[in-house]
């Protein structure tokens, strides 16, 4: 089972930084002091040691019977913790018989020593016997002259001269254990402050960032960061945010679209009773006019036959054109049935020989005897097709170039591909050419390649404009899926 803590907002992540932080300076003033009383408590306990040592070898001097080893004494506190104590051993007439300070032996001990040293502590002025001027006392130095009595009988003394609570060592060694840990504690501070509000101020700042550069990049999302607390929600709604004002754009621009359609329907209905009369007339005109002339040729009959033929198409053509356009923005009906797309290209070409030949345009067609070319199309609609890329193609060559038709074979798929050598195009122009009423060309309302690419994708197929390669010019490639496509509606 996994465990799923509460979420911290940044006021009790702040509050626990701070209550860390002084919970961690209490800590280190707690245990310094703890340890500086401890480390006085072990000195104050040598000194006792050292002190009672000091006695005892002072005691087994002067109450021994025999001879004694002089130098124990002097031994034993020059190996003593406190380098600063002397003992001396006095008889009772007050003779210093042995001490750890050489000088002093034979010296004759003043029983006012303590309180002459005690006054000198104070300040007093108060003069020191003579025979103890070579005695090292500091101000801190206390005098401990303690008699030896066995059965009420005065053996001699036990003078101490040291500096039992001399702890400025111990006191200085805390003071730098607690400088060096507050510095610790500050530094430990400063690097998680730094890393919380870098942590906190590099989300809001591609936040801002963002919001700033919308204009300029769009409509993007930030990272969203998976964090339980205000900066979490801060980007999620920024993402959510900038979801809801993508959805809105759309809809604006379907809008748009829609009321582009409904102009262009309304003109197309006014265009289309102006238009559709005299495309009668004149397809009434040309049954006449084949009907009148067809039995007087002769050698020209079969070409002049297909010329009319080819009229009638085009003004077919133009009708059901005009028709597209009073449908305009509703769904594309296609018929499919099987058909050559070779021979639709070949009647593209012928309807486009004279003004490919005028500009001096060359035609080559390769792969289209190698490849199969027989797919289930509706053959008006990919004429349609055909006829507005030729068409395109011959704009971009006003000065003459070559036109190379291409047929070949991809993952299942057909692809015809139209490659010029004219003026080319551009990237961010390639992306938009399938917009409707999107045109480079002073000529033209940019609704041909729009038709084209949703006549294309009726037949489950695509349509594509790049740059040619090598250049210059540009290629349209239309992709067909080899089985086919079954009609749409």
């Amino acid at each position: 089972m996994e465990l799923r803590f509460p979420a911290l907002n940044l006021k009790a992540k702040l509050l626990v930084i701070i209550v860390v932080l002084l919970a961690a300076t209490l800590s280190a003033v707690v245990v310094v002091s703890l340890r500086t009383q401890q480390a006085i408590a072990q000195a104050e306990q040598k000194n006792v040691k050292d002190l009672a040592g000091a006695i005892q070898i002072s005691v087994q001097e002067l109450t021994a019977v025999g001879a004694t080893d002089r130098d124990s004494l002097q031994n034993y506190v020059r190996n003593l913790h406190n380098k600063g104590m002397e003992v001396s051993i006095a008889s009772s007439q007050n003779l210093i018989i042995n001490s750890s300070n050489p000088r002093l032996i034979g010296a004759e001990l003043n029983p006012r020593t303590k309180q002459v040293v005690i006054n000198e502590r104070l300040g007093a002025d108060a003069r020191r016997p003579a025979s103890y001027d070579l005695v090292p006392m500091t101000r801190e130095s206390t005098v401990y002259l303690i008699p030896v009595v066995v059965e009420d009988h005065l053996m001699g003394y036990v003078q101490v001269i040291a500096n039992f609570g001399d702890y400025t060592q111990l006191l200085s060694q805390a003071r730098t254990r607690l400088v060096t840990l507050a510095l610790v504690i500050f530094a430990a501070g400063i690097v998680l402050s730094y890393a919380m509000a870098d942590r906190y101020t590099r989300p809001i700042n591609v936040v801002a960032s963002a919001a700033q550069n919308i204009a300029a990049r769009g409509l993007e999302p930030v990272p969203e960061v998976r964090r339980r607390d205000e900066i979490g929600l801060l980007t999620r709604s920024f993402n959510e945010m900038v979801d809801q004002l993508r959805h809105a754009r759309e809809r604006e621009q379907e809008l748009n679209r829609l009321e582009r359609f409904t102009a262009l329907g309304q003109l197309a209905g006014g265009l289309a009773h102006e238009i559709k009369n005299p495309l009668h007339f004149i397809s009434l005109a040309v049954d006449q006019i084949r009907a009148r002339y067809a039995g007087q040729l002769s050698g020209e009959k079969d070409n002049f036959l297909r010329q009319i033929a080819m009229i009638k198409g085009e003004i077919h053509r133009l009708s059901g054109l005009i028709q597209n356009f009073l449908h305009y923005g509703k769904p594309i009906e296609i018929r499919t049935a099987p058909t050559d797309l070779r021979t639709i290209l070949s009647d593209v070409l012928t309807l486009s020989e004279s003004r490919l030949k005028s500009q001096h345009i060359e035609v080559v067609e390769r792969n289209g005897a190698c490849v199969p070319t027989v797919l289930n199309v509706d053959a008006e609609k990919i004429r349609t097709c055909f006829l507005n890329v030729v068409a395109n193609a011959t704009q971009a060559m006003p000065d003459g170039g070559r036109l190379t038709i291409d047929f070949t074979r991809r993952d299942g798929n057909l692809l015809v591909s139209f490659a010029d050598t004219g003026v080319g195009i551009e990237p961010g122009v390639a992306n938009r050419v399938f917009e409707p009423f999107f045109t480079t060309k002073r000529e033209g309302i940019g609704i041909g390649l729009f038709l084209s690419k949703s006549i294309m994708e009726k037949h489950g197929g695509d349509i594509k404009i790049e740059a040619n390669s090598p250049p210059p010019g540009a290629v349209v490639t239309f992709t067909f899926p080899m089985g086919g496509a079954r009609a749409q509606t």
